[in-house]
């Protein structure tokens, strides 16, 4: 019932609504209403009541408040569940740890992460309330080799969803980082378990650098936040939510087709690579090549010195640009 009057809340926001309206809408009492309210308000979030006017959603702390995430995603089934925590070792970690029990399709969100990882095991600097850390529990009924391609999927939602609410010219370097200004503003690892021919379970954890005012010395040549990029505060549930809706359409026709066709023109469109001279990084090994195509299952065509064609596949190797990260 919270999420219902949640929902009207928010469909009304910055309006009053009756409490009257409410009980008509929602067929139960005007107590129950104000019993309902009152725990929105110690979950956080800001109602304002007024003598013969009602209610009205005010804006609130700039917090990942789960509930209102999952009023907007009502229809879907990535988001229907939201996990949420003030602060966690890494949403991935947990994910993997109580996959067993959660739900396909479940979203974990923290404020902040104790020991973010990257991929390669590397650190990802996860600051309490600038970021949006967060991972989704899959278990899609694939074989093992078509869970890699989630990945794709996850950079493609993530890549729109910037660009639809901030405006920013954000593009992916293949095949897991979103970039603006060629500074790395996202990551995305995602981690698989299953038998040889079935998955148990996949977890994509997506970690963006939003309201970040700065980063350290070492990082700053190489990473930035949408705030940075364009000198305004960003709202982090917006985000999230659109991140959400594109990934189930994608993920959606995925599953229903078998085929990469939707996200790869995504991919393709806002590519920060295809075109360009690269270095590729494989262990300590090191070549130049040119980006020269993404194909039909998501591996970068690669022009090497010898003008000879490859195919690189998305776990093997590390992406640069010739000069710098990208």
């Amino acid at each position: 019932m919270r999420n219902r009057i949640l929902e009207e809340l928010y469909n009304n926001k910055g309006s009053y609504i009756s409490g009257e309206d409410l009980r008509i809408k929602l067929n139960v009492s005007r107590t129950a209403i104000w019993k309902h309210i009152n725990t929105l308000r110690e979950e956080g979030y800001n109602i304002e009541t007024a003598h013969r006017k009602g209610y009205r959603l005010l804006e609130m702390e700039d917090k990942l408040f789960p509930e209102e995430i999952k009023v907007r995603l009502f229809n879907n089934n990535i988001g229907k569940e939201v996990l949420y925590f003030e602060s966690i070792n890494s949403t991935n970690s947990y994910g993997k740890e109580k996959a067993d029990s959660l739900k396909s399709g479940t979203v974990i969100l923290s404020e902040e992460q104790l020991e973010g990882r990257g991929r390669r095991g590397k650190e990802w600097q996860s600051s309490k309330g600038t970021g949006i850390w967060m991972s989704l529990v899959l278990k899609p009924d694939l074989q093992p080799t078509e869970g890699v391609k989630m990945t794709q999927i996850a950079a493609a939602s993530v890549c729109k969803a910037i660009r639809e609410v901030t405006g920013l010219n954000a593009l992916i370097k293949w095949p897991n980082d979103i970039v603006v200004n060629g500074k790395k503003v996202c990551g995305i690892l995602t981690e698989m378990a299953g038998e040889l021919n079935e998955i148990s379970y996949i977890v994509i954890g997506i970690g963006i650098n939003v309201n970040t005012v700065k980063f350290s010395d070492d990082l700053k040549e190489k990473a930035t936040s949408l705030y940075i990029e364009g000198n305004k505060k960003v709202d982090r549930k917006e985000i999230v939510i659109k991140i959400l809706e594109e990934f189930e359409k994608l993920y959606n026709l995925f599953i229903k087709e078998l085929n990469l066709e939707h996200t790869l023109e995504i991919a393709k469109k806002y590519s920060a690579v295809l075109g360009k001279e690269i270095r590729i990084i494989q262990g300590k090994k090191e070549k130049r090549a040119k980006a020269i195509e993404i194909d039909n299952e998501g591996m970068l065509v690669i022009e090497n010195e010898n003008c000879n064609k490859e195919l690189i596949s998305s776990g093997e190797v590390s992406i640069r640009g010739e000069n710098g990260y990208i």
